[in-house]
């Protein structure tokens, strides 16, 4: 059978055309069109900015880069250590009472055991991060202060465990008793002298935004120590006097019978002192702040007399509040004050003689016939947390701001000249 070339010729070449097309577009869409590969996030080092020694370091939360684990992990080891010296740090010795003593050791203990786990070695790096807080400046003056810091937050607190509920979760006794005998050697002068004065820290696996503002000065395990940059990482900013009295922690009551039983004998307190007149017996001062008191005020007695009662109860405080109510009904037992409380308050003295103020003012509704300077104004009242004592600086220490942006901050009272008192009449009672 012959073939006729002249029609069969045109329909392969047709053919052929069709597939030579399809071979050299086919490649082409598919390139075009593949899936694009995902770009790995691109981490940017923001320039450290150096804190002047006169401008306390603020406290920035603890907030991370968007980052998976290993990504994190690779960007953290570009991260190069300072090569200034990392000396070790002086010894630290907790003062006080064995109350605070015991409180102390439970919160520093607590602290090791959920950011370290049953890692010896880490929690001995962990308790010096603690200790070197309480020493600076820029945190709380307490264990349980440094601990707990912004854990009344869900974001803001400085140990996760503090915010995240962790802490609901119990450690071994062997894990805790291990974790309690530690921090017993740290609060004795023990030192772990590696992480030297640095006062951060973090897993190798997140990059929180305060990493680029400080140096890195250790790694221990998986975790990387950092401390502030300039002045306030060199052993002199670390001479703040240590405040003895540790406060009771709600959320240490599962896990410490010191703190347990202190909540239980703070309320016992509060219970007793609700239930007690106060006419004829001493002030006491608050179980939370020993330099305020609360208290009702004779109302058949002069109201001259309630600024002698408050400086016998404040004695030789250099900071010191007192508020009284002549109405039981609104009297506040426990800070802050209700606005009800502070609108029914007869009468008020504020301490401050490191300010150098000094100063009682009385209730002009209540009592008639004082001198405006005398009488409380409405919106200097709120009051929402007791003012702590200024502690001593050491003979180094810069005279840095009293407000603390981002750690606490409290209303500076500027120096009042005593104006020269001026004749008044006898405060009286209204009939």
């Amino acid at each position: 059978m012959t073939t006729d070339k002249t029609e069969t010729t045109p329909a392969i070449r047709a053919i052929l055309g069709v597939v030579a097309v399809a071979a050299i577009a086919g490649p082409a869409l598919v390139v075009r069109h593949a899936p694009m590969p995902a770009a790995k996030p691109v981490m940017v080092r923001i320039p450290k900015r150096v804190v002047p020694q006169a401008e306390v370091p603020p406290v920035e939360p603890v907030t991370f880069v968007d980052l998976a684990p290993d990504d994190a992990r690779s960007f953290n080891a570009t991260v190069p250590f300072s090569t200034a010296p990392n000396p070790a740090a002086r010894p630290f010795v907790l003062p006080g009472g064995q109350e605070d003593r015991d409180r102390a050791t439970d919160c520093l203990a607590a602290a090791l055991w959920y950011e370290a786990g049953d890692d010896a070695v880490g929690e001995k790096a962990v308790a010096q991060v603690v200790l070197n807080r309480v020493r600076h400046p820029a945190f709380p003056k307490t264990v349980c202060g440094v601990v707990f810091e912004g854990s009344d937050r869900k974001t803001g607190c400085q140990f996760t465990f503090t915010c995240d509920g962790a802490i609901t979760r119990r450690p071994s006794d062997t894990g805790w008793q291990r974790a309690r005998a530690i921090a017993t050697s740290a609060l004795s002068g023990e030192v772990y002298k590696p992480v030297g004065y640095a006062t951060h820290y973090h897993t190798d696996w997140v990059v929180p935004y305060w990493q680029s503002s400080l140096d890195k000065v250790a790694a221990v395990h998986t975790h990387l120590f950092f401390r502030w940059t300039g002045w306030w990482g060199t052993p002199p900013a670390f001479n703040r006097q240590v405040q003895p009295s540790e406060p009771v922690v709600a959320k240490m009551a599962a896990l410490s019978d010191a703190h347990r039983l202190g909540a239980v004998i703070a309320a016992a307190d509060a219970s007793i002192v609700a239930a007690t007149p106060f006419f004829g017996r001493a002030l006491q001062p608050l179980v939370s702040d020993p330099n305020t008191f609360l208290t009702t005020l004779a109302p058949t007695t002069t109201p001259q007399s309630y600024r002698a009662l408050a400086e016998q109860a404040c004695g030789d405080r250099p900071t010191c509040k007192v508020m009284g109510w002549t109405d039981v009904a609104n009297m506040a037992f426990t800070l802050p004050l209700e606005p009800e409380q502070m609108a029914a308050m007869s009468f008020s003295y504020l301490r401050d003689r490191p300010a150098g103020f000094e100063k009682a003012l009385w209730n002009c509704t209540e009592f008639k016939g004082l001198a405006p300077a005398a009488c409380m104004k409405r919106q200097a009242l709120r009051i929402t947390a007791p003012s702590e004592p200024a502690a001593a600086p050491g003979p180094d220490a810069p005279r840095g701001p009293e407000v603390l942006d981002g750690v606490r901050r409290k209303t500076a009272i500027e120096p009042v000249k005593t104006p020269v008192p001026t004749p008044s009449p006898t405060p009286t009672r209204p009939s």
